[in-house]
């Protein structure tokens, strides 16, 4: 599983990406990506250590919200405002992306489309425009934890997406230390 993580995960140098001149819709969707506030989580260094993180994840479990591990031969609890401090992430807003409104999902089925009709919340990314084939990808490798095929997009991805371009606020201090636990759930 650490593996897995490893090999998936993004890691996104903001300071390069936003120097990017001649695309303006990349560059306009990784600002929505900095504005939601997962700036410092995506831009986390990558500096990991595969046989700690194997081992956090063979160690760890749930006690009452906290997570709590053994990490070279030391007991460590993360509880949900450390892990929502240590990344700056954002403790107000949605926590549950159906909360999303219904005309702003609708909007964004044809904003998101590269041919400007209406695309399917739940269809393949190769009918969006590249940026947000982009940040369907950021998502399912980086905040979600992934289930199916790279090429479909979820209607919680896709509410998510919508979420971020219209800059909406979401708890994602709240939404992130929810998917480790699901990452640490045994069951």
């Amino acid at each position: 599983m650490a593996f897995t993580f490893i090999t998936y995960s993004y890691q996104i140098n903001f300071e390069s990406v936003l120097m990017i001149h001649d695309n303006e819709g990349m560059v306009n969707m990784f600002k929505a990506l900095e504005a939601s506030g997962l700036r410092r989580f995506l831009g986390c260094e990558s500096t990991l250590y595969e046989s700690e993180l194997g081992h956090f994840f063979d160690t760890a479990s749930i006690q009452d919200e906290d997570i709590t591990c053994t990490i070279s031969g030391k007991f460590i609890t993360i509880s949900p405002s450390l892990f929502t401090t240590v990344f700056a992430l954002p403790s107000e807003g949605i926590t549950n992306f159906a909360e999303v409104p219904k005309e702003k999902v609708y909007d964004a089925r044809s904003f998101f489309s590269q041919k400007g009709v209406q695309v399917d919340v739940h269809g393949k990314k190769k009918f969006l425009k590249h940026e947000f084939r982009l940040l369907n990808d950021i998502l399912a490798k980086a905040v979600t934890v992934k289930a199916g095929s790279f090429d479909s997009v979820t209607v919680e991805r896709f509410q998510m997406m919508t979420a971020i371009h219209f800059g909406l606020k979401v708890n994602w201090g709240y939404v992130l230390f929810n998917v480790l636990k699901d990452m640490v759930d045994k069951s």
